[in-house]
């Protein structure tokens, strides 16, 4: 059984869709149409702007799921998943790539989520930490024991698990998993603390917007980033889906869900396919990947 999974923020690159643009007619169309749905010309920073410019929040997360869809729309009826998953800002590609939302919702919904989150992050000062080399449940620990908020935010391997908090509670939980024996333990370069507690604000604000949006049910399961679990009912979507700004993205625990019910073969669709390629390799090296 084939997967198809949709990565987040940090898959974006320099130039991203412009090839799609110039060759597709289908592309193209959808492009331009984002274009009017967002109220800015969003292409001109995808294929013109630099490295900086696709790192604003705003852009990012319509660019990485402008990217998925095309993609996946282009690819039509080859295109027949047994499964999809997305990670955090990809759910909401995989939910339209499974026909659970439309292009123009899921494209509203995204939008209104970065920024919802650009709103939260700018209320406290937050960051989040890559901790490497650690088992999970010590990462969580260590992470309970800090007097600050700093929680684990996304498990996105073995041995690959992101803190998220306070600037203070992730300083200070980074110090103590370097003692405990961290192989790494980098604060990143991002500008909040995202499925967090910090991320109330956000969530608050967009579950309105996610109540409001038209769910239908998908031609195949999804799995959603709260639980690791499948679903094809549009109440527990939604219901997951609300929950995500705050919960952990749970990447770990979906690939290994998906392989235990059938999952034979992944397939990476947007951004520069190699980051959700990369985990899955991480949590079983025989199971084939590929990118669209």
């Amino acid at each position: 059984m084939k997967a198809y999974v949709f990565p987040g923020q940090a898959s974006q690159f320099e130039g991203m869709g412009k090839d799609l643009y110039e060759s597709s007619d289908l592309a193209k169309k959808l492009f331009e149409q984002a274009n009017d749905i967002l109220g800015f010309r969003i292409t001109d920073v995808m294929f013109e702007g630099s490295a900086e410019d696709l790192k604003q929040t705003r852009v990012t997360q319509p660019a990485v799921f402008l990217h998925s869809i095309v993609k996946a729309k282009m690819a039509g009826d080859e295109m027949n998943p047994g499964a999809v998953a997305g990670h955090s800002l990809g759910e909401f590609s995989a939910l339209v790539a499974a026909g659970a939302l439309s292009f123009e919702e899921g494209l509203k919904l995204v939008q209104g989520r970065a920024q919802a989150m650009q709103k939260a992050c700018e209320m406290q000062e937050s960051t989040m930490a890559a901790i490497i080399g650690m088992e999970d449940e010590v990462v969580e620990q260590i992470c309970e024991g800090i007097d600050a908020i700093v929680v684990a935010a996304n498990y996105n391997c073995p041995g690959q698990l992101v803190i998220s908090g306070s600037v203070e509670g992730v300083n200070q939980a980074v110090e103590a998993l370097k003692e405990a024996g961290a192989r790494r333990a980098l604060v990143l370069p991002v500008g909040g603390a995202f499925h967090s507690p910090l991320m109330q604000p956000a969530q608050d604000e967009l579950q309105a917007a996610i109540e409001a949006a038209a769910f239908q049910q998908p031609v195949c399961p999804i799995y959603q980033n709260a639980t690791a679990t499948a679903t094809t009912d549009p109440e527990v979507i939604q219901k997951n889906l609300i929950a995500q700004l705050t919960a952990p993205v749970r990447w770990t625990q979906t690939m290994k869900n998906m392989i235990a019910d059938g999952v034979t073969e992944f397939i990476e669709v947007g951004g520069n396919g190699k980051t959700l390629q990369g985990f899955v390799k991480k949590v079983d090296r025989q199971f084939p990947t590929s990118a669209l």
